[in-house]
């Protein structure tokens, strides 16, 4: 992955040739999931919430619940990547992840994303997964957009994802928001001026995933039209379907 100052010379080197065409290629630096750039907004309990994803328990689950852009994901990839960093191996399930969903008794760690968005194929896999993991001793960490209570699951699988720790998480504030963004921005070697954060933030859902997609994709059109993010390719840029 290029570092910020390998980006930078990627791009000095892309002006200096600006007679030939760019090929399109995924050059910017991925978003990093960290505990420690996660924005907490209004959630008070943010220090046990963070103590309890570095050390889940295998005897309670936890399940974070919360509206989109409240960072569910974000914890759960950042749980992952604290767990792989101690050399643990982690099995991740979300809304998007192929079937069949099969169990790794090498797993230390099972996560499931989007629980309030499984069908009943992905009902039955996640209720055996978690049967498995609790019978393995294996901590799981799941999140939704909705509280146990009132997921549409199975009641048996509803029941467990209750069973544990349940934290609300609060959307970061807008002030939180800009301020994550230029800080991204920064990291990737890339001016985000007030003009096109006023304008990203009027016309984008305050979604953390949605945003950090939008800027890969002004990232990767500005180093590919050879010129920094303006108002003008924001606005090419948003009037595009999204590749993804």
């Amino acid at each position: 992955m290029p570092t910020s100052a390998s980006l930078t010379t990627l791009r000095a080197t892309a002006a200096a040739g600006a007679s030939m065409r760019q090929v399109p290629l995924a050059l910017g630096p991925q978003p990093v999931w960290r505990f420690d750039n996660f924005l907490p907004g209004g959630n008070a309990q943010w220090p046990q919430l963070r103590e309890a994803l570095e050390q889940p328990s295998p005897a309670a689950p936890l399940y974070l619940w919360g509206p989109a852009g409240s960072g569910k994901s974000h914890l759960l990839r950042a749980a992952a990547e604290h767990a792989q960093a101690a050399g643990e191996k982690v099995a991740a399930f979300d809304l998007h992840t192929p079937a069949p969903w099969d169990f790794d008794e090498a797993a230390r760690l099972l996560l499931l994303d989007d629980c309030d968005r499984y069908d009943a194929g992905r009902q039955q896999a996640a209720f055996s997964l978690f049967v498995q993991a609790s019978a393995c001793g294996i901590p799981v960490l799941a999140a939704g957009r909705l509280p146990p209570i009132d997921l549409p699951l199975r009641d048996d699988l509803r029941t467990r994802l209750g069973w544990g720790l349940v934290y609300q998480l609060e959307p970061p504030t807008e002030a939180q928001v800009r301020a994550l963004l230029r800080r991204e921005g920064d990291r990737r070697g890339v001016l985000l001026s007030d003009e096109v954060l006023d304008y990203l933030l009027r016309r984008s859902a305050r979604d953390l995933s949605h945003l950090m997609n939008l800027l890969d994709r002004l990232d990767h059109q500005a180093l590919v039209a050879q010129r920094a993010i303006t108002l003008p390719l924001v606005r090419q840029v948003l009037a595009d379907p999204d590749p993804a």
